[in-house]
């Protein structure tokens, strides 16, 4: 027998799919080379088997302390994902100060579950009776019956052997069994069948039961007496006689099959009992479900595993972009592509997609929401087909093993083309050419919980690992995009009125809706006098309006008009919001929720006065301006059915952002923004550019359309608007915003972090942070460069106060050094790191 190989010295650095870091685990026993680099593992954990991912080398001076993992799930010749995205994920989570385990777990949608057939036995001439009563011997056993604890402890012994084998995906069906199968028992009948009995007995027969007796001679055989006696048009007592008189016998006999077998005989396997039934009650033999179970316990049918079909997975779209138009895109490492319409822009990439499909190179398009990779799925899915490969969509909507055979297509080579998700960074594209990040300045693409990583900045350090070209493609680039080269399209034709609360018209000439009998502080709220002229135009030529507004709920808040006190939540200090739909005050940070005070707590006055509308409150007010109008409202606390309004029919629609999720109404003639500067109001130097986004997206929502806009605003002279207005391309503001960062030194000129320390004790919290801060002080950092501490815009949370620092550094480098000093010395309160946050600061 030939000796086994010697195992390999360099251990290997294992990610698990927990929030901690990579873990070294030596290389199974016997298995020698590289380290398998993005290969799945199976490694002892906590007593039990977890599958892992080798993300890089362990250090071997501590190989002969550690525990071996015990089997590799793939081939390394072809990593589950490739070794170029695992340093670059590797490199970026070192980075950020990300245990590994989070930032995989977030990135890696399939693969953290083996199927396989898993065998023990001990090994040969080994003594387990020490362990337990009982035990693997040196006969291959089901490992499924043991203890995982026993076997992890018998293992961690070197007295165990296993034996791993793949196991395909399996489904229940239900096959008819075979007719010579069939238990007898199922088969036969026991029937009455006439008999002619001696002379004797034959002169005993009343005429009643001779003629039960001479019927039964003509039509029968009969199942049961009852069934005779129905026949024969007598009595069960006289077919009784004529039975025990001999006139009939109790015989056995084969039945014919059910018809109910006889269809699945025909047209099975069934995937269920439910199914068969249905299946054969079309044809027109009834059956219940519980007849089909029944059938089946007789033994006409089994239940039994076969391999699964392959999943079914989105179509792509029958139609695509020329790809042999000119490329007129940069040529450069990183670019960006703004403006038009999704339409015009995926036109505007399928040339560069389509030669490099046409090359034998891979694409990636990582989009930041369902919307997004719906209508980029739909553009650009057909271009695949057109080029001589597949497309695969990767997310987060797609079943588990949709998920998993996307993923062996994709690593196969079948398909070169993946849209997708955050789980699609990890995927197993063979040579990567170039990676497109469509929105890359949504916040959609930040995490929000987990690893909180920005996608974005992930794909870019897999480009770079992969050598691969890096494109923004969006309605409007980030400030952080403007520096690299890129093309702009020509924006959509927008026709934006906008409303200005802060200065009241006065004259006629102010503007083409308002009216010179409006007085200067009588403009309408929450819906402008001009908002409701438009709408009433809507109903009255049966169109179709949307109207966005700022928040869920009724209100804001409930304020007391004698006191003005706001009841607060009990673990956050916000205000509750008013929900009339539940007559309840609920705090959209905890979920705590209570009902509407009868009195004011503080001078016990009845009467509560709403602020800032909802979603709720619009409604409302467009219900009794538009009396039998059809009005919907979409939020997550309420989702009208909006059949009606995409059937073509008119009405208006009231929602939050979560309206830019469905497509447009076919008839929308009006956008309302029922109150933009609660985009603007937030304690993030972001805030100007997401409305500026926001305000773009809304005017390409309508694939053909340019509906008026309607924006009410307390800013009208904001420049993201003003842009709008002026029917300046994308690239104005975007540009503006990114000087005036470079004379602030914000990104993309400078690097920042947030790190949260909190504490559910305010001092304690405090003092942490000051210690913090005093920290990175003493180790160098300058006031530039570090920021605060300050109470969170939210002083308390859920219980916890939390305060902020923000760090703000030159490159990575620079900020890496400034991170490593949480790494000096325990704190005194939670530490969490954001590094690109987004959201308030």
């Amino acid at each position: 027998m030939t000796p086994a190989a010697p195992p390999s010295a360099q251990p290997w650095q294992v990610a698990v799919n927990l929030p901690v870091p990579p873990y070294d685990f030596g290389a199974p026993h016997g298995l020698a080379g590289a380290v398998p680099l993005g290969c799945r593992v199976l490694v002892p954990w906590r007593g039990e088997l977890v599958v892992g991912l080798v993300v890089g080398e362990g250090d071997p001076r501590a190989a002969h302390r550690l525990r071996e993992a015990v089997h590799l799930l793939d081939d390394p010749a072809e990593p589950w994902v490739p070794s170029a995205t695992v340093r670059g994920v590797q490199g970026w989570a070192h980075d950020v100060r990300i245990p590994a385990g989070l930032i995989w777990g977030d990135l890696l949608g399939v693969g953290w579950t083996a199927a396989s057939a898993h065998l023990v036995r001990a090994v040969p001439g080994s003594d387990l009776s020490a362990f337990a009563r009982r035990v693997p011997t040196e006969h291959w056993t089901d490992a499924g019956a043991f203890p995982p604890a026993l076997l992890d402890a018998i293992r961690e012994q070197g007295l165990l052997e296993e034996r791993f084998t793949p196991q395909p995906r399996l489904n229940s069906v239900v096959e008819a069994r075979a007719p010579e199968h069939v238990p007898p028992a199922s088969r036969a009948v026991t029937v009455l069948r006439a008999v002619t009995p001696p002379a004797p007995q034959r002169s005993t027969l009343t005429p009643r039961q001779a003629q039960a007796a001479a019927w039964l001679a003509e039509h029968g055989p009969c199942d049961t007496l009852s069934a005779w006696a129905r026949g024969a048009g007598v009595s069960a007592g006289v077919v009784t006689a004529a039975l025990n008189a001999g006139a009939a016998e109790y015989v056995s006999t084969e039945r014919p099959p059910p018809p109910a077998w006889e269809w699945l005989r025909a047209h099975g396997p069934a995937d269920s009992y439910a199914a068969w039934a249905a299946g054969a009650s079309a044809a027109g033999i009834p059956l219940s479900g519980t007849q089909a179970g029944t059938l089946a316990l007789r033994g006409w049918a089994d239940t039994i595993q076969v391999p699964a079909p392959p999943p079914a997975l989105p179509q792509p779209a029958a139609t695509a972009p020329d790809p042999d138009r000119p490329d007129l895109l940069p040529e450069a490492p990183v670019w960006r592509l703004h403006g038009g319409r999704p339409a015009s822009r995926a036109a505007a990439l399928a040339p560069r997609i389509g030669r490099l499909l046409r090359q034998g190179r891979g694409v990636l398009i990582l989009a930041p929401d369902a919307a997004t990779l719906r209508r980029t799925w739909e553009h650009l899915s057909g271009l695949a087909r057109t080029c001589g490969t597949h497309a695969a969509q990767i997310s987060g909507q797609l079943t588990e093993a949709q998920r998993e055979h996307t993923w062996q297509r994709v690593r196969g080579g079948h398909a070169r083309l993946v849209i997708g998700s955050g789980h699609a960074l990890s995927a197993p594209l063979h040579d990567p050419a170039l990676i497109v990040v469509l929105e890359e300045a949504s916040d959609a693409h930040k995490l929000l919980s987990g690893s909180r990583a920005f996608l974005p900045d992930v794909a870019a350090r897999l480009a770079t690992a992969h050598d691969a070209a890096l494109a923004y493609v969006g309605a409007a680039p980030a400030a952080e995009s403007v520096p690299h080269p890129g093309a702009v399209l020509p924006p959509p034709r927008a026709r934006v009125h906008v409303v200005d609360y802060a200065h009241p018209p006065e004259q006629p000439q102010i503007g083409p809706l308002s009216g010179a009998h409006l007085a200067p502080a009588d403009m309408g709220y929450p819906i402008s006098h001009d908002l409701a002229r438009v709408l009433r135009q809507v109903q009255e030529r049966g169109r179709q309006a949307a109207l966005l507004a700022p928040r869920r709920g009724y209100s804001a808040l409930l304020r007391c008009p004698t006191c003005e006190h706001t009841p607060q939540c009990r673990h956050c200090d916000v205000p509750l919001r008013f929900h009339q739909d539940t007559r309840q005050l609920t705090c959209h940070q905890c979920g705590y929720h209570q009902p509407v005070p009868d009195r004011c707590d503080e001078c016990g006055d009845r009467m509560w006065k709403a602020r800032g509308p909802g979603t709720e409150w619009i409604t409302q007010e467009v219900r009794t301006l538009l009396p039998g109008f059809p009005v919907y409202r979409l939020d997550r606390d309420h989702q009208d059915d909006l059949s009606p309004l995409y059937g073509g029919q008119s009405g208006v629609i009231v929602g939050t952002q979560l309206l830019l999720s469905h497509e447009a109404p076919p008839n929308l003639a009006l956008i309302g923004v029922t109150l933009a500067d609660t985009w603007l109001n937030v304690s993030d130097f972001r805030a100007s550019e997401r409305y500026h986004r926001l305000l773009r997206q809304l005017a390409e929502w309508h694939p053909t359309r340019a509906p008026m806009t309607v924006v009410q605003t307390f800013q009208a002279d904001h420049p993201a608007l003003k842009v709008m207005v002026d029917g300046r391309d994308t690239l104005a503001y975007p540009a503006a915003e990114e000087r005036a960062r470079a004379a602030l030194n914000y990104p993309p000129h400078a690097r920042l972090a947030q790190i949260e320390i909190s504490a559910r004790d305010q001092h304690r919290a405090q003092a942490a942070a000051q210690d913090l801060a005093d920290a990175l002080h003493g180790a160098g950092a300058t006031t530039h460069e570090v920021l605060g501490p300050a109470p969170s815009p939210v002083a308390r949370l859920r219980g916890v106060y939390p305060y902020h620092l923000f760090l703000r550094a030159r490159n990575d480098a620079r900020l890496g050094e400034l991170l490593r000093v949480l790494d000096t010395r325990t704190w005194k309160a939670r530490v969490r790191v954001d590094v690109n946050p987004r959201g308030g600061l």
